[in-house]
């Protein structure tokens, strides 16, 4: 099992480890520093993995080639190193990712693969051999093919909180599951400034508002990032975002939606929530629901961010929250007894 505990929301425990953050205070833009350098290290997959990943190549090759559905590849991140520290004067939040090249199909080949037999007639797997009974955080960098950024949009007139589903054309092991607002991968193609500063994850989730809910870079945005945090089933780490849009409402972006946007195709769903804590946290617990590992955190420490500054910064707003949830154990507690 991982030696990092799991995420709960009421009685619902997620496979999400929250690496750093609590909802409570925004970690600063300047303090986010991402080291790369393009085209100086590539991520090293094992042999067992380079033999899935082929598999991979060839096996989207002949579905292009055939005229069926298929994955293409694009450069990507493996995520070599995260690290903690805190600033000198106030003791804020600095992390440091150290990021080296990968692909597309390196992702495929490993997170989609945790359980799968590294040779056949043997138990051992990716999962049992590097990230059971040891600390995920520290596993090899072929493990972590992917970066999110995953944000939870609040509209700003009409106060509705977005969720989104993910569609069943989505590879991985989340399809059919709800999910963040909008998220987004780091991706070489679109992340790498042309100037050489460095990649900046801000940019990362303004580019995911624009894709996925046609939010403009001319659209008014709040944004501050929460959390860092860390899928545990499926190994994928990922940013947490809140977003508040001060000038569009739930029925702007629908209509935009309508319109189409870039990535129409990655969710097959999307819900408007009023964004108080009892609303939220009812829809985050239905029964039935199902969630990508990380979604109800997130959410969470959204709220938590906006209880904290509905009492003027006063970071005991998490009390708040905490109250909420009671509030909707016991109206589901209710229900399941009616």
């Amino acid at each position: 099992m991982s030696e990092r505990e799991g995420f709960f929301v009421g009685d619902l425990l997620t496979d999400c480890y929250v690496f750093e953050g609590d909802g409570t205070r925004p970690i600063l833009e300047e303090n986010v520093k991402v080291l790369y350098e393009p085209g100086l290290r590539r991520v090293s997959l094992p042999l067992e993995v380079q033999r899935w990943r082929q598999a991979i190549q060839a096996e989207e090759e002949r579905r292009q080639a055939a005229g069926e559905p298929y994955r293409w590849n694009n450069p990507r991140f493996a995520l070599e190193n995260i690290v903690l520290s805190r600033t000198d004067e106030d003791e804020a939040p600095v992390v440091q990712l150290s990021l080296c090249d990968a692909d597309y199909f390196d992702f495929l080949a490993t997170s989609v693969n945790l359980d799968t037999p590294l040779r056949e007639g043997e138990p051992a797997t990716l999962r049992t051999q590097y990230l059971e009974n040891t600390d995920p955080v520290t596993a090899p960098a072929f493990l972590s093919c992917s970066f999110g950024v995953n944000v939870a949009v609040t509209t700003g007139p009409d106060r509705q909180m977005v969720f989104a589903r993910r569609s069943a054309t989505v590879a991985g092991h989340n399809t059919e599951r709800w999910n963040s607002s909008v998220n987004e991968g780091l991706a070489a193609i679109h992340d790498v400034p042309e100037d050489g500063s460095p990649i900046s994850l801000h940019a990362v989730a303004r580019r995911a508002l624009r894709e996925e809910l046609s939010v403009q870079d001319e659209d008014a945005v709040e944004l501050e990032l929460l959390a860092f945090a860390l899928d545990l089933r499926n190994h994928q780490w990922a940013a947490f975002y809140r977003a508040v849009l001060p000038e569009l409402t739930a029925d702007d972006l629908a209509r935009r939606r309508s319109r189409g946007v870039e990535d129409k195709w990655e969710h097959d769903q999307f819900r408007f929530v009023p964004a108080d804590p009892d609303s939220v946290l009812d829809f985050l617990l239905e029964e039935g629901r199902v969630w990508t590992p990380c979604g109800p955190a997130l959410f969470y420490l959204a709220l938590v961010r906006e209880a904290v500054l509905a009492r003027g910064g006063n970071r005991s707003g998490l009390l708040d929250v905490e109250a909420a949830e009671r509030r909707a154990m016991a109206r589901r507690a209710s229900r399941q007894t009616a």
